[in-house]
């Protein structure tokens, strides 16, 4: 660090701050959440620092990239209580959602993948109420809705779920179809059609309808499919930073853990 030792190995907090483009109140704050161990004082009150205090901050800092804020300071607090265990508990618990993360990445990627090119909303036979083919249906109930696109019925039939499904998708803002003006129906357009396959993989890949909405909200927001493939491979290298980071973090805590004894 770019410190200067006092005497008797002593650090100031400008010490330890200097060194990582800190401010010594940031230095003082991490002190008082548990992140650094206790300071010990000089007779007039003065904090110093030793080198396990600047080897708790090294830690913490390389904690951060790969854990946050919040659970990088529970980390670091459950090592200075002398709770290694819990700290352990808390780094896995990052790794597991790493890899929850992970596995929905894949998911969405798989889903995309299994989306045939170009495929849009085909006349259909079932009505709003999602009744068969050749069965009696109202006037303006066809498969194919006013100004294109086709209704509940239809779109359940080709993905093989209720119309039910369907609506439960809608309420949950999966599914955002508009209404026919003659009937009232819910009619779904070319993209309204690309949303419900796109749900129906990721369901099927068992992601929850909570994670599903905001994801077809980005493909909304950029135009489609295409415009989503730069935002996984973003998303790719995030979580690769991520695991990375939680490694250099990993490091950073064997040394500080042997320092401490």
């Amino acid at each position: 660090m770019g410190g200067k030792l006092q005497s008797g190995g002593r650090l100031r907090p400008v010490d330890l701050a200097r060194g990582h483009g800190l401010s010594t109140q940031a230095v003082r704050n991490y002190e008082a959440a548990g992140i650094l161990p206790a300071a010990d004082r000089t007779p007039h009150g003065y904090r110093t620092y030793t080198s396990l205090h600047a080897g708790a901050l090294r830690t913490f800092l390389a904690l951060l990239p790969g854990h946050g804020h919040r659970t990088a300071t529970s980390i670091m607090r459950a090592v200075n209580e002398g709770a290694v265990d819990d700290a352990f508990r808390l780094i896995d618990e990052s790794h597991a959602q790493l890899l929850d993360d992970r596995r929905t990445l894949q998911s969405v990627e798989n889903a995309l993948r299994d989306l045939e090119p170009g495929a849009g909303p085909e006349p259909g036979a079932a009505h709003e109420s999602g009744a068969a083919p050749g069965s009696a249906a109202a006037p303006g109930s066809a498969g194919s809705g006013t100004g294109g696109g086709i209704f509940i019925g239809s779109l359940a039939g080709k993905l093989g779920i209720r119309p039910a499904t369907l609506r439960k998708w809608e309420r949950a803002g999966v599914v955002r179809p508009r209404r026919d003006p003659l009937t009232g129906y819910r009619v779904y357009g070319e993209a309204d059609v690309r949303d419900a396959r796109l749900a129906h993989q990721l369901r099927r890949g068992g992601r929850p309808l909570g994670q599903i909405a905001p994801l077809l909200a980005q493909v909304r927001a950029a135009g489609g499919l295409e415009p989503l493939e730069a935002a996984l491979y973003d998303w790719r290298g995030r979580l690769s930073a991520r695991g990375r980071a939680m490694l250099n973090g990993a490091a950073e805590l064997e040394t500080y853990l042997r320092e401490r004894g």
